[in-house]
């Protein structure tokens, strides 16, 4: 994005001035924007160029600059894309394999992830699709907290497809979690301030009695 024009690099009759609260003053000649951007201490910027007069603000350029630099970066910084993972059931899956899948599942919608559930079937199995269909049902109810159905099942192919998306964006998971292990070392760093307060503690008593006996 190339920089706005500021103050003298404006170059048009006149253009429509925005206060620095946002006010509207109104369509002025340039010089008068300039002068009242002066005595204000502020700079005149170009924000709408392609209007008719342009749309000029009042405001510290500067700050600007640097508060949306600092904007750009924690975006950055909080930005996290989100997967999308695959966990595959058979159609009459056992309990145990069901649950370690289910483990799965949780683990990814926690983490902010979309989750692709997919039943497979196989040779005769093609003929019961309310298998499928009740298996990917029972899937979302467990898991209604942590996510919801964002494509709800179908068949494709030798497959039923099911998307569930997560309730939480993982941006907002990531910043928990950085929140959480910045809590943790302070914790750490209190206990270890805590410990050698206490050692110290212990030894000035020690240093006590060895200078009375020297005496």
């Amino acid at each position: 994005m190339s920089e706005p024009r500021i103050n003298e690099r404006i170059r048009v009759p006149e253009v429509r001035l925005v206060g620095p609260s946002g006010e509207q003053v109104g369509i002025v000649r340039v010089e008068d924007a300039l002068r009242l951007a002066e005595e204000a201490g502020l700079d005149l910027v170009e924000v709408a160029p392609d209007a008719r007069p342009p749309v000029c603000r009042l405001m510290d350029y500067g700050k600007f600059k640097y508060e949306s630099a600092m904007k750009a970066r924690d975006a950055r910084r909080n930005q996290a894309n989100t997967q999308l993972k695959e966990i595959q059931f058979r159609p009459k899956i056992d309990e145990h394999d069901y649950a370690t899948k289910m483990g799965h599942v949780q683990r990814f919608l926690k983490g902010g992830d979309k989750v692709k559930c997919i039943v497979r079937f196989r040779g005769r199995e093609q003929s019961r699709p309310e298998l499928g269909i009740r298996l990917l049902q029972r899937v979302a109810e467990e898991v209604s907290e942590l996510g919801n159905i964002e494509s709800h099942p179908r068949q494709d192919g030798r497959n039923m497809v099911m998307v569930l998306a997560p309730t939480r964006k993982k941006a907002e998971v990531k910043s928990d979690q950085r929140r959480r292990r910045e809590a943790a070392r302070a914790s750490r760093r209190a206990e270890k301030q805590a410990a050698r307060a206490a050692r110290e503690a212990k030894a000035e008593p020690k240093a006590t009695e060895a200078t009375t006996e020297g005496d």
